[in-house]
């Protein structure tokens, strides 16, 4: 048995709930997919109504997997490599050089664990602050939406209730692309589209609108 969380909208909040469910072990994508319809099921149970995505290159719907963060891009550029190349520490960064290296190389670089304590974010030449926790991943994820997702596609998001990531795992760390995938659900009722919101704009309305689970790290 495994546990992962599923995040949805209460009352204009993301708010996120643990479910209990048979994992599926291997690498294989095949045992990906039956973890993630375990879970779903788990999901359902306990909600008759619950239409619940997976957003990741694990899901079995087209929308989830266009969502995942490995298939979207902003200014040309992957989402993992404009987090990573954005994170400003004590003795050093930004790393710029790494929007151009391979996605996986970038998250592994040495020089974010050799810099110190990370600070900040910064990004088109504007900081981020590190509280409150995901506020830059969730921008950038929501900009690349914008960018990679065509307007009926977004408006799909709508069609859902639950919104999953099979890999995330809140004991390890914080950001991920299900939580901003129920914002952007949340975006889209309140507005009927995705805003154009400034930097301190998208902040302000984070913190009004995101729960974070109390048993989550501070990891990035």
């Amino acid at each position: 048995m495994a546990e992962r969380p599923a995040f949805f909208n209460q009352d204009g909040k993301i708010v996120s709930k643990m479910y209990a469910f048979e994992w599926f072990p291997g690498f294989a994508v095949s045992q990906k997919k039956k973890s993630v319809e375990s879970l779903h099921n788990a999901i359902r149970k306990t909600d008759a109504n619950a239409i619940p995505l997976e957003i990741s290159t694990k899901s079995g719907e087209t929308l989830g997997t266009k969502l995942s963060a490995f298939n979207l891009k902003l200014n040309h550029y992957t989402l993992e490599n404009i987090f990573q190349s954005a994170k400003v520490f004590e003795n050093g960064g930004p790393y710029p050089d790494l929007l151009k290296v391979p996605p996986k190389e970038a998250k592994h670089d040495e020089r974010l664990k050799s810099s110190g304590r990370l600070i900040a974010f910064r990004y088109q030449e504007e900081d981020f602050p590190l509280v409150p926790q995901t506020v830059f991943y969730d921008y950038i994820y929501v900009c690349a939406v914008k960018q990679s997702l065509a307007a009926d596609e977004i408006k799909a998001v709508l069609s859902y209730n639950y919104f999953t990531d099979i890999e995330f795992n809140p004991a390890k760390s914080i950001n991920t692309q299900a939580r901003t995938a129920a914002l952007i659900q949340l975006l889209m009722k309140e507005y009927g589209c995705l805003p154009d919101f400034s930097k301190n704009d998208f902040i302000h309305y984070h913190k009004e609108h995101i729960v974070y689970e109390s048993n989550s790290m501070h990891g990035f």
